[in-house]
């Protein structure tokens, strides 16, 4: 069973003061361009290591260190209280986000870590990683083909995987990457309470395996004001969790999975983020790429911060979808900053 949300958020504030809750931005400019009541913007580029996904990397792999070494994750972050025996490698796929996270959580315990990048991994994101004392694996193929990579390596004994996806619905390590990206959930709930906005009725948060979106569905599920609406936006050459949730089961998308949302290039959703997406009726929308190149220059001129096509994917697909009701109140997540991690 994972750490209630709060203890979460306590433990990887221990780590550092940047895990502190991220700003939550009133944008009333661009909620004007969209035609709705208001717009919040989650800004995650703020975040430890520049995006969200160091809340939910950081927190499965330390998770998974401490399941193995069987003491509690505290006990890892204290070189005096740490095992004598060294501890398994932490193996990763990633596009460079998550698998910056999990290195920081093994060197944080005091361990090693391995990630395996596809080919389309700039090398900018690649010695990030490396900075953080793990070993680069590269892949030729698809951020798939490097999956199945850091999968196979883990049934062969090379340590142990942090994976933000996975087959089997229950599947723990998953479900703690979500449990981290829940401390989000739960500090925009507290943010709009202590702002004294009105709760928003309409999410819009890209995807790639879609565990970011099936958090937050989630850790907002009975609180959001009515209709309740979670739209999950995808490159329209890379729509795995929209094809999923058409076809009522996981697939896996064909060919190269090139878009200029580069965090997003996944072919296959997550098992787990499928069926939480399910329950809360979510809604895919595609974008195409010439709205993902506009996405980010829109939201800088309306006065959200800077990021890249994969963080702004989520206004890409209001830009580009039929206008919502005036009366709508949107909450967007910015999932990482402009030089991304």
């Amino acid at each position: 069973m994972t750490m209630p949300t709060e203890q979460i958020a306590a433990m990887l504030r221990s780590l550092s003061p940047a895990y502190a809750p991220t700003p939550l931005l009133d944008l009333p400019v661009l909620a004007r361009r969209l035609g709705v009541a208001q717009v919040l913007a989650k800004d995650e580029s703020q975040r430890m290591l520049g995006s969200f996904k160091s809340l939910g990397g950081t927190y499965a792999g330390l998770r998974a260190l401490a399941r193995a070494a069987g003491v509690p994750v505290e006990a890892l972050l204290d070189p005096a209280r740490r095992p004598a025996t060294p501890l398994p490698a932490l193996l990763c796929a990633s596009d460079g986000n998550h698998g910056l996270a999990v290195a920081a959580a093994a060197r944080r315990a005091g361990g090693g870590a391995r990630v395996y990048l596809h080919a389309g991994v700039p090398e900018g994101r690649a010695r990030r990683i490396a900075d953080e004392g793990a070993e680069i694996i590269r892949i030729e193929g698809t951020y798939d083909d490097s999956v199945d990579a850091a999968a196979a390596a883990a049934r062969q004994g090379a340590g142990i995987l942090v994976a933000d996806t996975a087959e089997d619905p229950a599947d723990p390590v998953v479900g703690d990457v979500m449990a981290g990206y829940g401390v989000m959930a739960a500090e925009i709930r507290a943010q709009v309470e202590e702002a004294g906005y009105r709760r928003p009725s309409h999410l819009s948060v890209q995807a790639g395996v879609g565990g970011l979106a099936a958090a937050l569905a989630e850790g907002l599920a009975g609180w959001m004001a009515p209709p309740a609406r979670v739209l999950v936006a995808e490159p329209e050459g890379v729509a795995c969790v929209g094809a999923a949730l058409a076809a009522g089961r996981v697939l896996r998308l064909t060919g190269s999975l090139d878009t200029a949302a580069e965090m997003l290039s996944c072919g296959e959703v997550s098992a787990p983020a499928l069926a939480i997406l399910r329950r809360h009726g979510a809604r895919g929308i595609t974008v195409s790429e010439a709205g993902l190149a506009e996405a980010p220059a829109v939201l800088r001129d309306c006065g959200g911060p800077a990021t890249t096509p994969s963080g702004a994917t989520g206004l890409a697909a209001l830009l580009a979808a039929p206008p919502l009701p005036p009366e709508s109140r949107v909450l967007l997540i910015v999932s990482e900053a402009a030089v991304a991690s």
